[in-house]
């Protein structure tokens, strides 16, 4: 940890983090050296983009490669209408500029893939999984185990969302499972082993989504990093929170490492990202 050096305007702006126990000065010192990848900048990047950089996350790397279409506007609140056709990359870093100057934003215009991942995540702390496709969410999934970096992933579809979080340490933290052996965390697979037939989960252009849900849930993920940046609280790990907009309701599913789960199981078969075919169902590649 660096020397405390909030400066006034930052004392000003971080203030109701500061007189808090939990945080501090010290804390949000912590918050300002961290750096965070997020995934997507459409309905579940825009939340996390708006309160982490609020919090004084210090450096946000943004990737996309998608421009601004009208149509995003009713859910994804880092673009407005003068964005339209627009890369949303810079679009969400134009927002991050005006709400807070503390905050270094990194754009890459680009798809995360298998060739590009590694030098990607390899430079943030933590990757929030703001992405809106099956492919991404297991390539992000299996970099992250094999590199032991945290990953804070959420989902939505018409009226309901899903939020975990995966820390990844696979270097023995002295927690047991019920038996009383230590244990790894879980990971995607883990709860997904493989992703869906393709054309069998159809998309929001297809069903629509409730304008406002994805904002709780890139929400929920933007606490959870917050949390884990300031070693502070307990996380979703072992846990897939469910929610319900349309019956207000929440659910907590107990998720436990799969032993045959194929990249953090006892016999990993995955040992690169190169040995998934990151299309279809995301399976292990035939020799």
């Amino acid at each position: 940890m660096s020397d405390l050096r909030l400066d006034a305007t930052q004392l000003d702006r971080y203030s109701r983090h500061v007189i808090m126990d939990e945080i501090g000065p010290e804390g949000q010192q912590r918050l300002l050296e961290g750096s965070v990848l997020i995934v997507g900048a459409g309905g579940l990047g825009s939340p996390a983009i708006q309160y982490l950089a609020a919090a004084g996350v210090g450096r946000l790397g943004i990737v996309d490669d998608d421009v601004v279409e009208r149509s995003n506007l009713q859910r994804q609140i880092v673009h407005g209408d003068a964005d339209v056709g627009r890369p949303k990359v810079e679009s969400a870093a134009d927002y991050v500029d005006q709400l807070n100057p503390d905050i270094d934003v990194e754009t890459h215009e680009a798809r995360v893939t298998a060739e590009t991942v590694g030098s990607l995540v390899a430079e943030y702390d933590v990757v929030l999984d703001a992405s809106d496709n099956f492919a991404t969410r297991y390539l992000l999934n299996d970099h992250c185990v094999l590199t032991e970096t945290p990953l804070f992933h959420g989902a939505i579809y018409r009226f309901e969302g899903q939020i975990t979080s995966f820390t990844n340490d696979r270097g023995g933290d002295g927690r047991s499972d019920t038996d009383g052996d230590e244990t790894s965390p879980p990971c995607y697979r883990c709860v997904f082993p493989e992703a869906p037939e393709p054309g069998t989960v159809p998309d929001c252009a297809t069903t629509g989504v409730l304008g406002v849900l994805p904002g709780t849930v890139g929400c929920i993920q933007a606490t959870e990093v917050v949390k884990y940046l300031l070693g502070k609280g307990g996380l979703l790990e072992g846990r897939l929170l469910l929610y319900d907009a349309m019956d207000m309701s929440f659910e907590e599913v107990p998720v436990r490492p799969n032993p045959a789960c194929p990249v953090c199981g006892d016999d990993p078969e995955i040992e690169s990202v190169s040995d998934v075919a990151y299309e279809g169902t995301c399976e292990i590649s035939a020799d």
